[in-house]
């Protein structure tokens, strides 16, 4: 008789290139509802699962491992980020941490230019105004956006991520680039001719600030009410990372106020945001549905990885992307 295949669970539907490695390999049981299971739900549906596939949305910490139980070998995480779960709980139990890095670099640093054109230059702006049926002429005055040629960008957090972002920056538009991280870059400094700053010194100086950093508890509202007020009147707020590194209302005053021009997010705090939220009925900030990494190699590209993670770890192998190897 044949032995059974290892008991998974699937947060949610996958792209079909790692989907189907896992279906096939794996007593697997896939989510299939377009919102998260409910966490009742969550936790009897990994009850002596061997590996789970999460994504963000689910929370991975004591209560969790302990509904698993003690069989859970490896939770492969959907997505480069890992702050859903408790790694130092995680590595405690010997269970294994996987994410998703790299494939998703360009696509990306793609989506932080692209909201970062979109904002300074009121694209979304000047659509709705067409749509409202307000478009009559040609207007002098009209729909001023603010210059990007030889601008200055602020990279907080030059990881892989910021460094795309800084090269489409610096290669495409000749700007200047300032960065804060808490580490040096030579490459970037060697490369781009990048120049690592206080913080206070890249708000100020800085016309588009784009954000590439972890979350964590030194970063969580990093962009404050203070931050905001530091920018340039004319500066451009981008964030792709994660919503809660900006605090959301402290954003929608300094937009409202006219402390900051404009904002292009992939993130919100929290997400989707709140219907009574007022940021997104703001003309001069671009929501974007957190879809950075929707193309169709860094989607299949993430499903390959997590699949590999998934089935790795129930193998007792090294994982292709561990996060907690130590």
């Amino acid at each position: 008789m044949a032995d059974a295949k290892p008991r998974v669970f699937v947060t949610r539907e996958i792209p079909a290139a790692g989907l189907d490695r896992m279906i096939e390999a794996c007593d697997a049981d896939v989510w299939r509802e377009p919102l998260p299971p409910p966490r009742e739900t969550l936790l009897e549906k990994v009850r002596g699962c061997e590996g789970v596939l999460s994504l963000l949305t689910e929370k991975v910490d004591a209560e969790f491992f302990d509904a698993a139980g003690p069989q859970l070998k490896v939770v492969s995480n959907f997505a480069v980020g890992f702050n859903n779960i408790d790694i130092a709980e995680a590595t405690r139990r010997g269970i294994r941490v996987g994410n998703t890095p790299d494939v998703l670099t360009d696509a990306t640093a793609d989506m932080a230019f692209a909201l970062l054109i979109a904002a300074a230059r009121r694209v979304v702006e000047g659509q709705d105004y067409i749509r409202d049926g307000r478009w009559k002429t040609w207007e002098p005055l009209g729909h001023v956006g603010q210059d990007l040629w030889e601008r200055t960008i602020g990279i907080v957090g030059m990881g892989r991520i910021g460094m795309a972002m800084a090269r489409r920056c610096r290669g495409g538009w000749n700007m200047r680039v300032l960065y804060h991280d808490r580490y040096r870059s030579e490459k970037a400094e060697q490369e781009l001719d990048a120049r690592h700053v206080e913080m206070d010194e890249l708000l100020a100086e800085s016309d588009f600030v784009s954000v590439h950093a972890d979350l964590n508890d030194t970063t969580r509202g990093m962009f404050n009410a203070a931050a905001f007020k530091k920018m340039k009147k004319t500066a451009v707020f981008v964030n792709t990372a994660r919503g809660p590194l900006h605090v959301q209302s402290d954003l929608h005053d300094a937009l409202a106020g006219g402390e900051i021009f404009a904002a292009g997010l992939d993130v919100t705090d929290p997400e989707p945001p709140e219907l009574s939220d007022p940021l997104p009925t703001l003309p001069n900030c671009v929501i974007a549905p957190h879809i950075a990494s929707a193309t169709v190699s860094s989607r299949n590209g993430m499903a390959e990885i997590a699949a590999d993670n998934l089935l790795l770890g129930l193998e007792g192998k090294p994982l292709r992307c561990w996060v907690n190897r130590d």
